[in-house]
């Protein structure tokens, strides 16, 4: 079926002033990096009608990866091309990793200063309530039967227990599932649902339902294209760490660490950050827990997708074994950045097309079910573990719980929850919370 859209591709200039814009605006998580895309593209500049938008959105979701990022460089990619998409997802990210940086380099300067320091402990408390309300989102979205609140039950156990780590998990999950399937496939297959817009309602939209994406020739041989040019890019700073870098074991260590976060990232940031804190800082001891709760903190701070705090703890990493060098710090966190984002653009020009063939698959829908329904508990303990530093800073005893704390993340969480408050607001009152708790008690 075709649908005369009535609108004009937008210019490449006229996009990227729109990407550009978005990078330092993209405040509130990915609930609201969507919204603002969507009140964009689709209400102002009708550039993509809602339901390919939504359908786009749902290509994103089943990637590893940031949805958000992905998503505006699908978007880029579905109007202009390769450049596009490239200039979409790299401007997302710009900005925030640049804040992130002049943060990072504040807070290592100064933030032993105590009312600094202070104002940090005031957000710590506001960010374990925005992990326990993403928590909650998550399980209302993952958790619909009594088998999917099980998987989070038995992934919790698993990794706060017995350490497991976050791929096995996942693996572990999809193969129960697959074995279910065989067994006893109405476990796992979902009725899949979609509203079907009319086609009145495509009208207007430079890109909709019925557009077409161009024949790219062999698929085979433009897939492995695009492998071969992510791989010379993954392998070329890779072969100067070697050649050049005094200690080529860290940083074999970091690309390595941080290509396997980028792989696992299924369900959007919240389900590699686990997986992240447990490791850098129980295993790689590349910082401490309440330096890694500062960095959650400071990504808040910043537009962009909250995985960039992945990029903090690249700083910190680099910063910190190599005796508080800010340089190396700094070359910490632009490797961190790279590849964390590398393997995104692989995914989206390579693999969402393929993807799209199997968006109405009911199994392949259940599968995915069962593997977000087992992230809700690995969310679970990473709140846990963040939070009981916290509250309990000396120790786990009811002796030691930390009632100003206490207080202030159950009124965040009831602010975030009951009137919907902006993280960008519930960050400044934090601060403020924490400037006048240490001059009142000081």
């Amino acid at each position: 079926m075709n649908v005369n859209n009535h609108q004009q591709r937008p210019s490449f200039r006229e996009a990227l002033k729109f990407w550009f814009k978005l990078g330092w605006i993209s405040f509130g998580g990915t609930a609201g990096h969507i919204a603002i895309m969507h009140e964009y593209l689709v209400d102002r500049k009708k550039w993509i009608s809602n339901s390919r938008f939504l359908h786009a959105l749902n290509h994103c979701m089943i990637l590893p990866g940031p949805e958000a990022q992905q998503l505006a460089t699908y978007v880029g990619w579905q109007l202009h091309g390769k450049k596009g998409g490239l200039a979409a997802g790299i401007l997302f990210v710009l900005p925030s990793m640049f804040i992130l940086l002049g943060l990072s380099m504040m807070y290592v300067l100064y933030g032993n200063v105590p009312w600094i320091y202070a104002m940090f402990n005031g957000l710590k408390p506001a960010v374990v309530a925005i992990i326990i309300l993403a928590m909650i989102r998550v399980g209302q979205k993952a958790l619909h039967t009594p088998l999917h609140y099980v998987l989070a039950a038995v992934a919790f156990v698993c990794i706060f227990w017995f350490n497991l780590s976050l791929l096995a998990i996942i693996a572990g999950t999809i193969g129960m599932a697959l074995l279910l399937r065989y067994l006893w496939p109405s476990l796992v297959e979902r009725d899949i649902h979609h509203e079907e817009a009319m086609a009145a309602e495509e009208q207007g939209y430079y890109l909709n339902k019925y557009t077409k994406t161009p024949a790219a020739g062999n698929v085979l041989l433009q897939l492995g294209k695009q492998i071969g040019v992510a791989l010379l890019l993954w392998v070329l700073p890779f072969a100067l760490f070697f050649l050049l870098a005094e200690d080529f074991r860290f940083w074999k260590g970091m690309v390595l660490f941080f290509t396997q976060t980028a792989l696992v990232t299924v369900g959007g940031s919240y389900t590699v950050l686990p997986y992240v804190a447990q490791f850098s800082v129980g295993k790689l001891n590349w910082l401490s827990n309440m330096q890694m709760i500062d960095g959650f903190a400071l990504a808040e701070t910043t537009p962009g997708p909250l995985i960039i705090v992945l990029s903090y703890v690249g700083f910190m990493a680099g910063y910190n074994h190599f005796g508080g060098s800010l340089w190396m710090g700094t070359l910490g966190l632009l490797t961190t950045t790279f590849y964390t984002f590398l393997p995104c653009f692989l995914f989206i020009f390579a693999g969402a097309p393929l993807i799209g063939k199997t968006q109405e698959n009911k199994s392949i829908a259940g599968v995915l079910g069962f593997v977000t329904a087992a992230v809700t508990g690995v969310i679970l303990n990473l709140t846990i573990f963040l939070g009981k530093d916290v509250l309990f800073p000396g120790g786990v005893a009811l002796a030691n719980l930390d009632y100003p704390a206490l207080g202030w993340m159950l009124l965040s969480l009831f602010l975030l929850i009951r009137y919907r408050l902006n993280v960008v607001y519930l960050i400044g009152m934090s601060l403020c919370y924490g400037l006048v708790h240490y001059l009142l008690t000081k």
